[in-house]
């Protein structure tokens, strides 16, 4: 592996309030760290209730003329937006990835496109919103118009900050809203760097974007008085906080929360697609940093010692390095928080006599990746579900592969979680796959597939996992607009 760069200067950032970039009212900062090197390389302002106040105020004054700008317009803004940041899109990777520990070939490079795509698709929908019309009683037109809500507050995490703001900004500016988004305190570089290109395009105030702590920018966006709709990308712990916010005040909101998703290999599916398939389904090259990473392997018996073999040879083949290395297929954990908590999982399973290390461990306490928060990819075998590696959603790269005999045996221990964002299935028969699919209780399933959701696939969880839908038509409207009902009688 090739030596990890020394850092550049430290930079100080501005956040977005009202068209303006600005430090924050009491002039604090926040330190952001490469996960890489473990050395901070940025400042960014310490947003709290003043600058939260700020971005509202000025986010309801833009509110009220955006709302009238024509559709087709607004859509027209947002694909201006996407070719914009097309232009920029080596830049805003780079950055990503020394923000986040993503690595660049694999996982940064690919975040910024597919933001760039979602965007591209929401403004192509601006002229969606429509309503439905009836006759329920003679001498009358019944019909329902679609409304924007008003001012957006939205809250997205450290692990794929883009796609996710993505999935906020562009369907709810297409419908008319303004938002005001605070980034995750540990990378909000790129979005800042995204939200330099919108402004470009959009009237200020109609994006407003902050920088800030969770328990202080966060709590104050989500608890003001002034925002008509919360929508929050995160832990299913916050979200629960988020969602007895709303219920305050009657408050529409969307959560897209955690997940442990399950991945189901039948005997017919022994091949090195499927390996390949079922370690991007786990998101291992982001190192599983991913709510919907499917990391609980379940292969039936027969195939059991082989499949789990071909999945460790690729994994062990794979490199672990400098996110900006061209080489690397895996990068760094975000902090050392996550790297700890991976870690104390990670012992965990070496400390189970239930539990088969197949490949990977602890990390290296020598060498290269010791300069950052690196871990191993690895596997742990078990024949059970009821384990805490199986069980609790650990945000690192460590897959517990688990063995099946029967298929409704594997799908109640699919089911037996509290939740359900996404599942995995593969097999070469149809009627099984699908049969699994429809019994699997999870908003999203793929068969014979392991990559992220495409624009217009809806996307949410069940359980635990969430409320609401994104990345689709459908999502846009039930999120980001109110259904209002009008009755006209007609007289003689």
């Amino acid at each position: 592996m090739k030596s990890i760069p020394s850092e550049p200067e430290v930079r100080d950032w501005t956040m977005l309030v009202d068209g303006e970039w600005t430090t924050s009212a009491d002039g604090e900062t926040i330190p952001i760290e490469n996960p890489a090197t473990r050395s901070v390389f940025a400042r960014v302002p310490r947003g709290r209730d003043a600058d939260v106040d700020r971005a509202v105020a000025a986010a309801q004054v833009a509110f009220a003329q955006w709302k009238r700008v024509p559709t087709r317009e607004r859509g027209r803004a947002l694909l201006r937006i996407a070719d914009a940041l097309e232009a920029r899109s080596e830049e805003i990777a780079r950055l990503l990835a020394t923000e986040t520990g993503n690595a660049l070939r694999t996982q940064a490079r690919p975040e910024v496109r597919g933001s760039i795509e979602m965007i591209r698709y929401f403004g192509g929908l601006c002229g969606e919103a429509k309503g439905e019309s009836n006759v329920p009683v003679e001498g009358t037109i019944n019909y329902t118009v679609r409304e924007p809500l008003g001012v957006v507050g939205a809250i997205i995490p450290w692990n794929s900050p883009l796609i996710v703001a993505a999935n906020k900004i562009a369907p709810a500016i297409c419908m008319g809203n303004t938002v005001v988004l605070k980034t995750a305190e540990d990378a909000p570089l790129a979005m800042l760097e995204m939200a330099r290109t919108f402004q470009e395009f959009l009237p200020k105030g109609v994006l407003n974007v902050l920088t800030g702590f969770g328990a202080e920018c966060g709590v104050a966006l989500v608890q003001h008085p002034g925002v008509g709709k919360l929508t929050f990308t995160g832990s299913t712990n916050v979200g629960k906080s988020v969602m007895h916010a709303a219920a305050e005040r009657v408050l529409p909101v969307s959560l897209e929360l955690g997940g442990k998703s399950p991945n189901i290999i039948f005997p017919d599916a022994d091949e090195d697609w499927v390996a390949d398939a079922t370690i991007a389904a786990a998101r291992v090259t982001r190192q599983s940093q991913s709510c919907t990473a499917g990391t609980r392997v379940f292969v039936h018996d027969s195939i059991f010692d082989s499949f789990v073999s071909r999945m460790a040879e690729k994994l062990s083949a794979m490199k672990v390095g400098d996110p900006l290395d061209e080489q690397s297929d895996i990068g760094s954990l975000i902090n050392k928080k996550q790297f700890d908590r991976v870690c104390a999982y990670i012992s965990d399973g070496l400390a189970d006599p239930a539990a088969h290390l197949v490949t990977g461990g602890l990390p290296p306490t020598q060498g290269p990746l010791t300069k950052g928060y690196y871990t191993l990819p690895t596997i742990f075998a078990s024949d059970s579900n009821d384990w805490r590696l199986a069980r609790e959603e650990i945000f690192g790269p460590v897959l517990c592969a688990i063995r099946w005999r029967d298929e409704s045996e594997v799908i109640r221990m699919a089911n037996d979680t509290h939740y359900g964002l996404a599942g995995f299935v593969f097999s070469r028969d149809v009627n099984k796959a699908l049969r699994t699919a429809h019994s699997i209780q999870a908003g999203l399933i793929q068969v014979n597939h392991g990559g992220a959701p495409y624009p217009g696939q809806s996307f949410g969880g069940y359980k635990q996992s969430g409320l609401g839908r994104e990345f689709s038509l459908e999502g846009m409207l039930e999120s980001f607009t109110v259904r209002k009902n009008i009755c006209v009688v007609l007289r003689d």
